[in-house]
């Protein structure tokens, strides 16, 4: 609890309601943040084809895609990302694969990869 300088006029009590709403605001925007947490989705067949053509295509081509992934924040579920860039590299051994953009690199588990669109 935060002490009040007498000059604010600002009582003790009023101090603690205050910080009382903020724990209120926390909690809630916690709450929000779970509801969109989503399971991973799951794939068919020809979308992973579809999808390992396009990032063996943009390694070799050097063009530029969309990759959204699925990222676990809180056991079975997670959120999605998105980031567009170009294939830099696939490590087959790590599964992963490297998207490089002008701004940003990122290394992307290819297991989690759920979209990929040129």
């Amino acid at each position: 609890m935060l002490f009040a300088y007498n000059a604010n006029k600002c009582s003790c009590l009023e101090v603690e309601q205050h910080e009382n709403q903020q724990d209120r605001q926390s909690i809630y925007h916690e709450i929000c943040e779970e509801e969109k947490l989503v399971t991973m989705p799951v794939l068919e067949q020809d979308e992973l084809e579809s999808m390992q053509y396009l990032i063996r295509d943009s390694a070799r081509e050097d063009y530029a895609v969309t990759v959204t992934w699925w990222q676990p924040v809180k056991g079975e579920l997670g959120t999605t990302r998105s980031m567009w860039g170009v294939v830099k590299w696939i490590d087959q051994t790590g599964r992963r694969i490297k998207l490089a953009n002008d701004e940003d690199w990122w290394w992307i588990p290819i297991d989690a990869i759920v979209s990929v669109q040129s």
